[in-house]
């Protein structure tokens, strides 16, 4: 008996600490519990803080116009009864304030024509800039230059279209609204190879008269063989000089004149919330179409007048003298040199299909596997328009000891 009920009173007393102790670690429990709750809870809120922080910096440094996001919202509620259906009716929104940053031998010359025509005949203000050489703030410039130069644009009469071969500026940086832009490029080495010739020999205003114009060019430039140039890394065949239509989008950094994903990435970036369309060379009537279709206040009847014959009468639409094809070996080195330029492109004709798409267009996409035969056809695929006035040679600054904090304008 004693015994026993020594044994239970242990058992009471063991059952006592087992009590207290599961109570312990019900309290603890609870406490780690109030601790990981407190600090999710602080972190989904500082989560959030930072969100809106971000987006309002957004807002207040470079976000899409406000015009740009509405036309885009038209786009994506279209719907079509079939491929090639017209959109829903419905009166588009019309930015007053547009500029065509055009990319050297991308076809601007055409356009600029067509929109000097379109200009007269729906009363806009068309301001066309007569500097082909600077598209850039060297580092011997001030950053005054520029501000004069968005304050000049922004002050133009609206509705406005400026044009100019310039990189991308970010008007917002300067408190300024941003502009809606629109672009052309076309394929990286037909762009290359119509550059090159037209360098050298000029257009149908006649060869003569093209020497006479570039009398600093000697001999042994104007006459090198363009296998000669790729295959022995002469600096107009390799790079940075190849890497050209990036910048245009990319902006004023630094960086941006810099062959790589870097400025690649950032020029997508731009495309995407600053540019309403950068179409391709290669389908040109159809990127008059959508420009018409986006800008009617602008672009109406251009396709019509595109297509008239006093038009190309006017413009004697004939391509680059004396230019043919490089070698197969040529341009297979050539297109591993342009490999960021190709990766570029490739995303404008896949944006650019996109809103054909929306549009309601059907899209003759093209093959885009790089075989040789592929490469073999570059130069015959692309319908040349009227030839660009001769742009000059910028010149080439170390920017490896440039210091980025006076890039006002960020890409």
């Amino acid at each position: 008996m004693k015994n026993y009920s020594s044994s239970s009173r242990l058992n009471n007393h063991s059952a006592s600490h087992g009590t207290d102790r599961n109570s312990r670690r019900g309290f603890w429990l609870s406490a780690l519990g109030l601790r990981f709750s407190l600090r999710d809870y602080a972190f989904c809120m500082a989560t959030l803080l930072l969100f809106c922080l971000g987006s309002l910096f957004y807002q207040l440094n470079g976000g899409p116009p406000k015009v740009l996001l509405e036309i885009r919202q038209y786009l994506g509620e279209s719907t079509f009864v079939d491929d090639h259906g017209p959109p829903t009716p419905r009166e588009l929104p019309f930015p007053s304030q547009v500029i065509y940053n055009r990319v050297g031998k991308c076809g601007s010359r055409t356009v600029v024509l067509l929109l000097r025509i379109l200009a007269e005949k729906h009363q806009f203000n068309l301001v066309s800039s007569d500097i082909h050489n600077k598209t850039r703030l060297t580092k011997h410039e001030q950053v005054s230059g520029w501000v004069d130069l968005i304050t000049n644009i922004s002050n133009i009469p609206q509705p406005f279209l400026y044009t100019r071969h310039v990189h991308f500026l970010n008007f917002t940086r300067f408190r300024i609204e941003q502009p809606v832009y629109i672009n052309i490029i076309r394929d990286p080495i037909n762009r290359f190879l119509s550059n090159y010739f037209f360098r050298r020999f000029g257009d149908w205003r006649g060869e003569q008269n093209h020497l006479i114009r570039t009398p600093q060019m000697k001999d042994d430039e104007r006459y090198l063989d363009i296998n000669v140039c790729i295959m022995e890394n002469y600096p107009e065949c390799s790079n940075p000089r190849l890497f050209y239509i990036v910048p245009y989008f990319c902006g004023q950094h630094p960086q941006c004149r810099e062959p790589g994903m870097w400025a690649v990435e950032r020029a997508k970036q731009n495309v995407i919330e600053n540019f309403l369309l950068v179409g391709i060379l290669e389908e040109l009537e159809d990127v008059l179409l959508l420009l018409e279709r986006l800008l009617p206040h602008y672009f109406s009847d251009v396709l019509t007048i595109y297509k008239s014959p006093a038009f190309w009468k006017m413009g004697n639409l004939t391509g680059t003298v004396k230019k043919h094809m490089p070698t197969i070996e040529a341009l297979q080195v050539l297109y591993q040199r342009m490999k960021y330029e190709y990766d570029f492109y490739n995303f404008i004709r896949d944006q650019f299909h996109l809103t054909k798409k929306k549009i309601g267009l059907k899209s003759s996409s093209q093959n885009s596997a790089h075989e040789p035969d592929f490469l073999r056809e570059l130069a015959l695929r692309t319908h040349e328009p009227l030839e660009e006035e001769e742009e000059e040679e910028e010149e080439e600054d170390d920017i490896g000891q440039e210091d980025a904090n006076i890039w006002l304008v960020q890409p």
